[in-house]
């Protein structure tokens, strides 16, 4: 199937695999660009020297097209009054297995638009396009990555933010729905319910299609080819899946991760893991979270503090489980069986 963005990108199949950071590595971008798809490495949960040397692996395993994912969220708001609630709730999960509970939180992942050092290691390494999460770049940031010929695509949630991002000269949007695993894109508001499900992502794709001159790739709860060809038909060039490369043995997923996917396992939106709204599977750190009754820091504080009581717990059940809508339609299956899957899928449909 031909499409803008087979075209564009030199790609046999209109499939990008998504960044996840946490759980997509170097060899699953490599697995899926080799394959024929487009993959993705996420950068923004990395220092500026580690996404250097995530790049350059990659650069060793594919002379493919590869997408480098950033982080351009707004800086949070570091205020000990605002944080001392939440983080006040959380000491005693901490005192339950016998660490110290944070007293304030940082900001580990920082903006890339206030990081020059990743800017200059991405115009040093060169991915093919990088993706931008979280809302938009600054003007000069996208000056520079235009001068050195990059690609950028940039995730949307709504028309609104689609227009908005248009307006930045991103040259694809990736418009996620309701149901996608991990962090909403959302940056103009909370995510849109509307957008749950099939149909709602296939409505947001036509919406977004009749108002904006921009090719459009479509994410959220898509797992077979089926889901890319109901999307291609509502007028996106292409689709974003995550929840489905989860399983893949190329991926960070630990075993109780990929059991917990494969098992049927409901997921649910929730905002009190990272401070944003993100979606995971329904598994004892999400109970945890949910059960919370005070405020949480703004992103990513909140991450910070959660994923510290994660590593004290040390317990399988109590960690980061992203994942999307139809998560236990799964496929345990290298990166390149499952594209050769979900393209024969795709030509069926």
């Amino acid at each position: 199937m031909v499409t803008r963005l087979t075209d564009l990108f030199g790609l046999k199949y209109p499939i990008i695999q998504a960044p996840m950071a946490g759980v997509s590595t170097p060899a699953l971008a490599a697995a899926v660009s080799n394959a024929g798809g487009l993959g993705s490495v996420a950068l923004g949960a990395l220092t500026p020297a580690a996404a250097a040397r995530a790049l350059k692996e990659i650069f060793a395993l594919t002379s493919g097209p590869v997408v480098a994912n950033l982080f351009v969220h707004r800086a949070p708001r570091v205020d000990a009054q605002l944080a001392r609630p939440f983080l006040t709730e959380i000491a005693p999960a901490f005192e339950s297995v016998k660490a110290q509970a944070p007293e304030s939180v940082r900001e580990i992942y920082p903006s890339f638009n206030d990081d020059d050092d990743m800017l200059e290691i991405l115009l040093d390494l060169q991915p093919t396009a990088v993706s931008l999460h979280f809302g938009t770049a600054t003007a000069s940031r996208m000056r520079a990555f235009k001068q050195a010929g990059i690609m950028v695509l940039a995730t949307a949630t709504s028309v609104a933010e689609a227009l908005a991002l248009e307006e930045t000269g991103v040259d694809f949007l990736v418009m996620q729905s309701y149901g996608a695993g991990g962090h909403s894109g959302a940056f103009l508001g909370p995510p849109d319910l509307a957008t749950a499900g099939g149909a709602g992502l296939s409505k947001l794709v036509r919406d977004t299609v009749a108002a904006v001159e921009l090719p459009v790739v479509a994410a959220g709860g898509l797992m077979t080819g089926r889901d890319v060809a109901d999307v291609i038909a509502a007028g996106a060039t292409g689709a974003q899946m995550g929840t489905a490369f989860i399983a893949c043995p190329e991926s960070l997923a630990s075993d109780r991760y990929c059991e917990l996917l494969l098992s049927g396992a409901p997921t649910r939106l929730t905002s009190n893991i990272s401070g944003r709204p993100a979606r995971s599977l329904v598994n004892e750190l999400l109970l945890w979270a949910d059960g919370l009754a005070a405020d949480p820091p703004d992103y990513p504080l909140c991450y910070d503090a959660v994923k510290q009581l994660v590593a004290a717990k040390q317990n399988a059940d109590f960690s980061v489980m992203w994942a999307g809508e139809g998560a236990n339609m799964s496929r345990r299956l290298p990166a390149r069986e499952l594209l050769t899957v979900l393209a024969a899928e795709l030509a069926d449909a």
